[in-house]
């Protein structure tokens, strides 16, 4: 039995959903374990394309159980469309195939609203979020005063639950101006909803430990990227959680020894969505390019995203932090046009050059890339199956990758499309 974590090595964005679900056939349980519906998931499965924000990527396969673990910031009313939705496509999301923490802390409108608030009132200095509300959430869980899903079990608790955040929200909403937050038509709306959401309630930690016990595969599956994570990430400019594999264990209640291999998503070139540091980052005709070829627009948002080229500086910092075991390369296909390909090996900061990222945004901000450029390969390689049919450029450019960030790449990935997958080591199997 072998238990995975994947994770996404850069910003976010690498194709973690169409990994894990080639991953999925082969797993048992699905599980989300950081993050909310900000979160963005496209896969794409016999011509059929499905874009999951909150609900795990293996609740498209049949005879897979779905988990969102305690971890996770549940956004009700978004998390019951997204079944809606589903289910136009053909998938049934029932208590069979999918479970929620009881434990998992809830995002409430007044999160939202405290969102956009903040980010219109922060002009230049906004960090970018997608306004949905996931930062308030988290805040609250730590400052204990969240909603959680077992609090929609009584409406006696749930009154005394929104008077404490409620208590904190409106405070905070009176000193900026903004109208306070009513309490009875929020307590009457999550009622309403409480059956739709409580039926799938379970507590997580001990399904998971019932299916490590029946030796079943788990799969635990992580939303944004590393360089994201609220402390290793180009902070301020990062999500609210933590995004490394460690928070696994964490985010769902089972042990650190419940992890076998951490798969790290990683693309063959570099994106970033919203504000912050992006040392690589191309303004010019070729950052149009992979913007173009790579649809570089966020799932969840439509946003644009940043382009630039490969950061190995960046990606073989996060492999350390992370504990990577080997990477998926995805998006090889898109550097088939260039005639030139370059890779970040250093960075200059004020003359001097320095081999990981600076802990200080303003650092971040001013470092210039040393790159090593590579000859394109200038043909095709979208759809190919097997390393040895790539050109040998290409080949030269994975070798170099695998070399400077000192992981194997375990999979490459050249097309959208699951089956379009060069697999050279199935982590399930090792």
């Amino acid at each position: 039995m072998k238990n995975i974590v994947v994770v996404g090595s850069q910003w976010g964005d690498e194709g973690k959903g169409k990994i894990v679900d080639w991953l999925s056939q082969q797993a048992d349980v699905v599980v989300r374990f950081q993050g909310g519906h900000n979160a963005g998931h496209t896969l794409v499965i016999d011509g059929i394309t499905y874009k999951l924000r909150l609900l795990p990527s293996g609740i498209v396969r049949k005879n897979k159980i779905s988990i969102i673990g305690n971890g996770v910031v549940v956004d009700p009313w978004a998390l019951l469309e997204e079944i809606e939705e589903i289910k136009t496509k053909g998938v049934i999301v029932s208590v069979d195939n999918f479970i929620i923490s009881e434990s998992a802390n809830l995002i409430l409108p007044f999160h939202r609203e405290m969102d956009e608030i903040r980010e219109d009132a922060a002009g230049k200095g906004k960090i970018g979020t997608t306004r949905r509300g996931i930062g308030p959430a988290y805040e609250d869980k730590v400052g204990r005063r969240s909603i959680r899903v077992m609090d929609l079990r009584s409406e006696q608790n749930l009154d005394k639950r929104l008077e404490s955040v409620l208590l904190h929200h409106n405070a905070i909403r009176k000193g900026l101006g903004k109208k306070i937050f009513e309490k009875e038509q929020l307590k009457k709306d999550l009622l309403k909803i409480a059956p739709d959401i409580l039926k799938f309630s379970q507590p997580v930690w001990l399904k998971i430990d019932q299916f490590k016990r029946q030796k079943k595969r788990i799969l635990f599956e992580g939303a944004q990227g590393i360089l994201l994570d609220v402390d290793h990430g180009t902070y301020p400019f990062v999500t609210s959680s933590n995004t490394v594999a460690s928070s696994a264990p964490t985010g769902t209640g089972c042990g650190p020894n419940s992890i076998n291999y951490v798969l790290g998503i990683t693309k063959a070139y570099t994106t970033r969505v919203g504000e912050g540091p992006f040392p690589t980052e191309l303004k010019d005709d070729i950052g149009e390019l992979l913007g173009t070829r790579g649809k570089e627009f966020g799932t969840v948002t439509s946003r644009k995203r940043r382009c630039g080229w490969f950061d190995g500086v960046l990606v073989r910092q996060t492999i350390k932090i992370s504990g990577i075991d080997g990477i998926a390369l995805t998006k090889l296909d898109v550097l088939d046009e260039l005639d030139e390909i370059k890779m970040c090996i250093q960075y200059d900061l004020d003359g001097k050059n320095i081999d990981y990222l600076p802990a200080a945004v303003e650092d971040q901000l001013k470092i210039k890339p040393v790159y090593k450029t590579f000859p394109g390969w200038k043909t095709s390689t979208n759809g190919i199956k097997n390393i040895e049919d790539l050109p040998e450029n290409a080949k030269n450019y994975i070798y170099a990758i695998e070399d400077f960030v000192e992981t194997k790449i375990s999979s490459i990935s050249t097309s959208p499309e699951r089956d379009d997958t060069i697999l050279i080591e199935n982590p399930f199997e090792i």
